[in-house]
């Protein structure tokens, strides 16, 4: 059975992860309060600033950066997403 979390950036009760995303306090909040569902809307948000700020994985300001868009993304001002949000269809 899935360990079920109150998803801080959905706003109810799903399935959380099973595994702490990152060594540090921030890995442990996310691993504590996001659900599966709010970590794969993360995956894509990664993506997209990956590219944006042309983001080198081998560099260590790098993960500065990114744990600083992982923290406003899921628990800064209106991370929150609207009750009625549906994720946009997987592309095939």
């Amino acid at each position: 059975m899935a360990r079920m979390v109150m998803c801080k950036k959905l706003g109810k009760e799903l399935p959380g992860l099973s595994f702490k995303p990152f060594p540090n306090e921030l890995g442990q909040r996310i691993y504590d309060s996001i659900s599966q569902d709010a970590w794969k809307l993360w995956l894509e948000y990664f993506k997209m600033i990956m590219n944006e700020y042309r983001l080198s994985p081998a560099d260590p300001r790098s993960n500065e950066i990114l744990f600083q868009q992982a923290e406003q993304f899921f628990f800064g001002e209106g991370a929150q997403l609207p009750p009625d949000y549906q994720p946009p269809a997987a592309k095939k």
